[in-house]
Order: structure tokens, then C-alpha cells, then sequence
């Protein structure tokens, strides 16, 4: 179990700093920003988060790293991928400054840096901690339905795209559950999910037979004291490159419902490393029947909800979406983040008593 509480950061973003190229960054903004001390870009230096990314308030970003170092803080987070998963010599140096203060370091990177054999020895050598939360954990089980099994009614998001908000919705609706009164817990399934909740497992780092078996593990783990567990989804069952995590997750989970989640502005799938996109993404009551046909076989599931990404979209036309994919599916929709989950939450509350 990690502890961001015990840390403040500073945010490793160099030339990648904002609203949809930094989502790791930007998350943990959002929902531990006291723990920010700056954010390290010098694309956007000079500029507050709040200036950058619309939320954040005052944090600073700084465009000189050891100006980001003298600020105070005892860890730094990598907020952001670099190019090909390797890691840049810049930030070689970087995090070498970082540990020879002894900060720890907190990465996300499919690149595990504490096996990195300069700046790994270096940290043994310091007895500074390097968390490489996308390492999985040994000996995970093959799935064999045991998440379906357990009380507490279980949610997984799936989505249209990835970086659509799954994470996001999630958070949002355990922070409205719970202030319904219900014990509701967050299941991480990514290093963004896992920075700011503490534990899970990063599942696109799982050998393929056995995503299902963690995403099982980590209901029953989440289920030990919970009226609702909440999944974290990843993908989309439409992605090409994706795809095959997605549909793990639906299949391990074994969900009792899910929530689909969408960008409003998206018609093609994003994400095709500098090719022209070509996957156009269908409309989304077509969504809500492929995803309801592919868990069948494993356990009978249904779309609860639509959470909608309006982000980029004036207010108006954010609430015009979310009135056509309510009408589209009629299933109650909202953007969680800008009109809150209630409707999500309501919805939630009424299957949850249905199903006892």
C-alpha cells in the first residue's frame, strides 16, 4: 500500500503538460492537489496549473528542475510517458538530482526505473524508495468467476476510447456514494488509479492469461469491506491496440453493471501513434450493445449509465450532449466532473437494492 498523504510532490512533466497529454499529472492534481508543489514543464513555465489545465489552483509550474527541487518536496511523480517508454537522458539526470536529495521516486513508466542499473543502484545505495507501481505482483491466479461471487454490487467503467474518464467517473462516484452513506471502494487498474488511491494493480502490464485473474483479485480484495466496488476500466473493447486489457477486465471483474463513458467531441478512436485515425467510434446505444453482448457469455451485465467527457465543449453545448445520450440509449447520462454524478449515483442506489 502506497501512502501519498506522507508526500509532497513535485510533477515531472517536461513538454507534455496538459489537458489531454499529461493525464497522470492532471489526476493527481485534481484529487491530491495540497500534495502539488509544482509541476516541472518548461513549455508552460511562468503559468499556474489552474492557467493551464482549468483546475488546479496556484500550483506553479516551473521550467528550471532545481528550482522544483528547492521548493520542498520528498518525492517526484512522473506525470507524463516520454516517447517510446524509455526514459530521456535529461530525465537520467533529473532523477539522479532527485535521489542524491533523497526523494523518492513515484513512476507509472512501463520502463521499471528501480531496476534502471545507474539510478536503481543509486537508490539502494541512498536507501531512497523507488515505486514502480506498473511492476504486477507475483503469482497471480487465472480467473475461474469468483468475482461474481462476492456481495457487495460490483461496477466496472468501459468506454468508448481510452482517456475518456473511467478513472475519473469512478472517483467521482465513490466520493458521492460515499456521502450517501454507502461504503463504496475504488478499485485502481492503473498507475494513475494507484497513485491517488494507494494500492491496485496496473493491469496493461499483466501477461494477457492472466488480466482476468487480477481484475478478479482485485474485486475480492475490494469487496472485503463495501457495500459497492467501484472497477477502474481501461481501453475499449473497439480499440485496436487496447482491447485485449478491456475485455480482461470485463471477464475477471464478472460485473453486476456497467457505466459507459464517452468524450462527446471523439468520432475516432485517438490513439494510433501518428496515423491517421480510422476506427470511427459507433453510436453510442451500438456501444452499449457490444459491451452487454461480450460479458454474456461470462455473466450477464447491462449499461447502467452514460458519463460523458465535455471538457472542450461550452456549457451549453455540454448540456446538449449529455440531454441526446440520455435520449439515445435511455439511460440517465451526466459529465460527473462538471454536473456532478447524481444521476450516475441515483441509478447506482436503485440497481444496487434491486439486486438484493
Amino acid at each position: 500500500m502506497l501512502a501519498p498523504k506522507q508526500h509532497r510532490f513535485l510533477i515531472l512533466a517536461d513538454g507534455q503538460f496538459g489537458p489531454l497529454t499529461s493525464k497522470t499529472a492532471n489526476s493527481c492534481i485534481r484529487y491530491f492537489p495540497e500534495r502539488i508543489v509544482a509541476v516541472f514543464d518548461r513549455t508552460e513555465a511562468g503559468k499556474t496549473v489552474q492557467q493551464v489545465l482549468g483546475f488546479g489552483g496556484a500550483i506553479p509550474v516551473v521550467g528550471d528542475f532545481t528550482r522544483g527541487l528547492a521548493l520542498g518536496p520528498s518525492a517526484v511523480l512522473i506525470g507524463i510517458a516520454p516517447m517510446g517508454g524509455q526514459l530521456p537522458p535529461e530525465w537520467r539526470s533529473w532523477l539522479k538530482a532527485a535521489l542524491e536529495q533523497g526523494l523518492e521516486i513515484w513512476s507509472g513508466l512501463h520502463t521499471f526505473i528501480g531496476d534502471d542499473p545507474e539510478l536503481g543502484s543509486l537508490a539502494r545505495a541512498r536507501g531512497v524508495r523507488i515505486h514502480d507501481v506498473r511492476k504486477p505482483p507475483p503469482s497471480l491466479p487465472i480467473a475461474d468467476g469468483r468475482a461474481a461471487e462476492v456481495e457487495p454490487y460490483v461496477i466496472l467503467t468501459v468506454g468508448s476510447d481510452c482517456n475518456v474518464g473511467k478513472m475519473t467517473a469512478q472517483l467521482q462516484l465513490r466520493d458521492e456514494l460515499v456521502r450517501r452513506g454507502l461504503r463504496a471502494r475504488f478499485v485502481a487498474t492503473g498507475q494513475t488509479g494507484i497513485f491517488i488511491e494507494g494500492w491496485g494493480i496496473a493491469v496493461d502490464a499483466v501477461v494477457a492469461d492472466f488480466v482476468a485473474g487480477a481484475a478478479e483479485q482485485l474485486v475480492l480484495q475490494g469487496a472485503a469491506d463495501a457495500d459497492v466496488v467501484l472497477v477502474e476500466g481501461q481501453g475499449s473493447l473497439i480499440h485496436p491496440g487496447y482491447s485485449g486489457v478491456t475485455l480482461g477486465l470485463l471477464h475477471g471483474s464478472c460485473p453486476d453493471a456497467l457505466i459507459l463513458c464517452h468524450q462527446a467531441t471523439r468520432d475516432y478512436i485517438g490513439d494510433y501513434h501518428g496515423r491517421e485515425p480510422w476506427v470511427r467510434i459507433p453510436p453510442l446505444a451500438e456501444l452499449v450493445e457490444i459491451y452487454e453482448r461480450a460479458a454474456a457469455p461470462v455473466r450477464a451485465t447491462k449499461v447502467i449509465g452514460i458519463c460523458l467527457n465535455t471538457f472542450d465543449m461550452t456549457e451549453p453545448q455540454a448540456r446538449s450532449a449529455v440531454a441526446r445520450a440520455a435520449e439515445e440509449t435511455g439511460l440517465p447520462a451526466t459529465d460527473p466532473v462538471r454536473f456532478g454524478p447524481g444521476p450516475l449515483a441515483d441509478a447506482i442506489v436503485r440497481e444496487a437494492l434491486a439486486a438484493r
